[in-house]
Formats: C-alpha cells, structure tokens, sequence
C-alpha cells in the first residue's frame, strides 16, 4: 500500500508549560479523540446547529476569535502540532467558547473517516503551508483528491474558504476548486476577505513583504 504524501511536517516546536497543561488537562474537555467512525455533532455540542470545520487552527488566535463572534455555529479545529493545539485549549477555556473543539489528528483523515457526507454548513484552510519549492508542490494539500473529498464533506449550500499569501498557491487553488463540479466560486476569481475573518499575524506578515493575500470562497452547488 502507498503511502499518502502528508501535506505537514511534524516540527519539534517548544511547547510551553501553559500548553503542555493544556493539552494535559483541557484535552479531555475540550478536544476529540481520532476515531475512523463518523461523529454526531448534536452528542458533542448537545444542540443542532450549522458546523464548520477549520483545518490547521495553527495557536487558534482566529479560530477562537471566529468561534466567538458567531455563538449560533459549532466549529471543530484540526490541528496536528501540540503547542497550537495547547494554545488553542487555553484559548477555549478562558473564552469559554461552548461552540468549539479540537482535534489532534492529520485533517485528511478526520475529513475522511470522521465527517459525513454533506454535513459541513462552512470549511476553513487559512494559509496551509505553501510548500515554496517546486519539488515540493506535490505536498500541498490542496490537490484534485482533496478538493472532491472537501467538495462531498460540504452540504449543498456550504462554503469551502480558503486564504493565502503565495500568488503561486492561490492559482493553484483557484484553478483545481474550479475544476471541480460539485463546487462554484462565488466570486469572478478571487474574493473579498468575508468580514467574518480577521487580519492574521500570517496575513500581516504576508503583506509586509508584498505577498497579496488571496481569499477564495466556493460554495456546494445545489442542484
């Protein structure tokens, strides 16, 4: 069997002491285990609402942020490096942000195995790494295959957002979600920032040095 080529690398980050507490002793409160069986959003949030899914919440500061300007929608962040997650735990509690939860697992497969097929109402994936190089271009995660799994992960009607500061990436992005027919872009090629997304320190820094940042909304088509 093949390996799938990961579209992350495991870094060695410091975790701090406020993290690693986190993750000792807010996980089992705030965060879901990996299990490759499709999960029930009302048993977790305990109420029916729309669900959005954010892959790669990176130290959470927008994710919480998102969270907490709209109480009436469930998010579930997916993040594989233990200080984000950490700090995305510590973000929840002190927020007391009853609408999100966390996931330390590869994206791919939590899309896969945990999400059914048109349940997301919105799904999230600001500034995926770009992987520069050419030769590396083949690990960035936004490929054909991923974009039919998010495509079937989303209810008609939902909204796949995507963000990034390498003009290169954001071709490409623009390019395999319009090739793909269960989707439509919402805007003539790239769009707005939705309000509903704050400045990141990554969009800040992207800008600083001239990378426009690139929004792109799609939506599941209903018919």
């Amino acid at each position: 069997m093949t390996r799938p080529i990961r579209s992350y690398v495991l870094r060695q980050g410091r975790t701090s002491a406020a993290q690693q507490r986190a993750l000792d002793t807010l996980y089992a409160r705030y965060g879901l285990s990996y299990t490759p069986s499709k999960i029930v959003p009302r048993e977790i949030f305990g109420r029916e609402a729309p669900l959005v899914l954010e892959i790669g919440s990176g130290m959470g500061e927008t994710t919480a942020a998102i969270a907490a300007a709209q109480p009436d929608t469930d998010f579930i962040a997916v993040e594989v490096h233990g200080p984000g997650v950490g700090s995305l735990l510590n973000r929840i509690e002190t927020m007391q942000l009853a609408n999100l939860r966390v996931i330390r697992h590869d994206a791919v497969a939590v899309l896969d195995g945990m999400i059914s097929d048109a349940s997301l109402a919105g799904l999230h994936l600001f500034f995926p790494d770009p992987w520069p190089k050419k030769r590396h271009h083949k690990r960035r995660l936004l490929q054909a295959s991923f974009a039919a799994l998010a495509a079937r992960k989303l209810a008609p009607g939902g909204y796949f957002h995507a963000a990034t500061d390498w003009q290169d990436y954001a071709d490409q992005i623009l390019e395999v979600l319009s090739a793909q027919t269960l989707l439509e872009n919402t805007a003539a090629g790239y769009a707005d920032r939705p309000a509903y997304r704050p400045l990141t320190k990554f969009e800040q820094r992207g800008l600083s040095l001239g990378h426009p940042v690139r929004d792109l909304v799609f939506r599941r088509r209903r018919d």
